[in-house]
C-alpha cells in the first residue's frame, strides 16, 4: 500500500502497520481474559497481534492494543448501548473520523455514529470478530487497489 502512496496522494504515508504482539501485549491479553465482557476471540487475537494502525486507509483504522483496551475499561468502564443499559461492550479501536469500534461479550462488533460514547447511537458492523477483521482486510485491499476508503 505504501509503495505508490506518495505518488498517488501527493504526500508521504503515515504509520500503516500490523504490529505483532510482544510479551507485554500477551500479558495484557491474559489480563483481558479475566474481564467477563472480553470474548475469547478477542483474547486470541491479542495473543498474536499487538495493534493495528492504518492511518492512511480512508480516515484511518486503529485497533488498540490489549493494554489500551484494559486501561480504557479501568478508567471509563464499558460502553452501554441500549436504552436499558443491558448491552455493554469494550472499546477496541476507532477510525480517524472519531468513531469508535466496540465489541460485545458475544463478539458482535459495533461502530458509534458520533464521537461520543455517552449514550451512543450505534450500528452493528459485524456478527463476530472474525467478520470485523475480514472487513478491515477488505478495506485495506480496496484502498490499495483504487484509493477508495474501504468498507467500515
Amino acid at each position: 500500500m505504501t509503495d505508490e502512496f506518495e505518488r498517488r496522494h501527493g504526500f508521504p504515508p503515515g504509520v500503516n502497520e500490523v504490529r505483532l504482539a510482544d510479551r507485554a501485549d500477551q500479558a495484557a491479553a491474559r489480563t483481558l481474559a479475566q474481564v467477563s465482557l472480553a470474548p475469547a476471540d478477542l483474547v486470541t487475537f491479542y495473543d498474536s497481534i499487538g495493534e493495528v494502525t492504518w492511518a492512511d486507509v480512508g480516515h484511518g483504522y486503529f485497533v488498540d492494543s490489549a493494554a489500551d483496551v484494559l486501561l480504557r475499561f479501568k478508567q471509563y468502564g464499558t460502553v452501554d448501548f441500549c436504552a436499558d443499559q443491558k448491552d455493554r461492550g469494550l472499546v477496541i479501536g476507532s477510525n480517524g473520523g472519531g468513531l469508535s469500534y466496540f465489541v460485545a461479550h458475544d463478539g458482535v462488533t459495533y461502530r458509534t455514529r458520533t464521537a461520543s460514547l455517552d449514550e451512543p447511537e450505534v450500528d452493528q458492523v459485524a456478527g463476530d470478530l472474525r467478520q470485523f477483521f475480514e472487513l478491515l482486510e477488505r478495506s485495506l485491499a480496496r484502498f490499495d487497489a483504487n484509493g477508495e476508503p474501504g468498507c467500515l
